[in-house]
């Protein structure tokens, strides 16, 4: 389950997979969970694709599925 530190170091995010959800938890937040029909491309996505992630401002991009997650 990969973790990202950003480069200023601020936020830590885990991104997981189950059930038909992908769940985000940032460091001292809640998790949250977004069903993984909203993002089709996620949801045929190969473990390789959905592991390539990055933290932006504003959620979460899956950089090889060009996918953004707002949270």
């Amino acid at each position: 389950m990969p973790l990202l530190n950003t480069r200023k170091g601020e936020r830590k995010v885990k991104v997981t997979f189950a059930n038909g959800l992908l769940f985000v938890e940032t460091d001292g937040g809640k998790p949250q969970a977004f069903p993984l029909e909203w993002f089709p491309k996620l949801l045929n996505a190969t473990d390789e694709e959905r592991e390539d992630w990055s933290q932006t401002e504003k959620g979460i991009r899956f950089n090889k599925l060009d996918v953004d997650v707002t949270l």
